[in-house]
């Protein structure tokens, strides 16, 4: 089993910044991919950043240029560097383990980020 445990997320009004962070335990395997999702509330859970396989970062195109994700492979940890936050980026951020060749996905409890005024 693995366990992701996100930290990070809170209030912050528009064109602010917050950094979110995911901490991975238990059975990690070497052979993954990490990631971040978001949910707004009344809509489906939408894929934010990731790193591809050979360990490059991808984006969605709405968060291109204003977060960066990063690791640190030593302490299991992924990082979501979120700038010029807007209203439309309000939503629940999950971290994601993905199991490269499986459908095995490992999903934290979710960090709260609301960008508003």
């Amino acid at each position: 089993q693995v366990q992701l445990v996100e930290s990070g997320g809170g209030l912050v009004q528009p064109g602010g910044s917050l950094r979110l962070s995911c901490v991975a335990s238990g059975s990690i395997f070497s052979m993954n991919t990490m990631g971040w999702y978001r949910q707004a509330p009344g809509e489906q859970r939408e894929w934010v950043a990731n790193f591809a396989t050979g360990g490059l970062p991808n984006y969605a195109d709405s968060v291109k240029g204003r977060f960066t994700i990063s690791r640190d492979n030593a302490k299991n940890t992924i990082y979501l560097q979120m700038n010029s936050l807007k209203p439309e980026d309000t939503a629940a951020y999950f971290c994601n383990l993905h199991v490269w060749g499986t459908p095995t996905n490992y999903w934290g409890q979710g960090t709260q980020v609301t960008v508003s005024s």
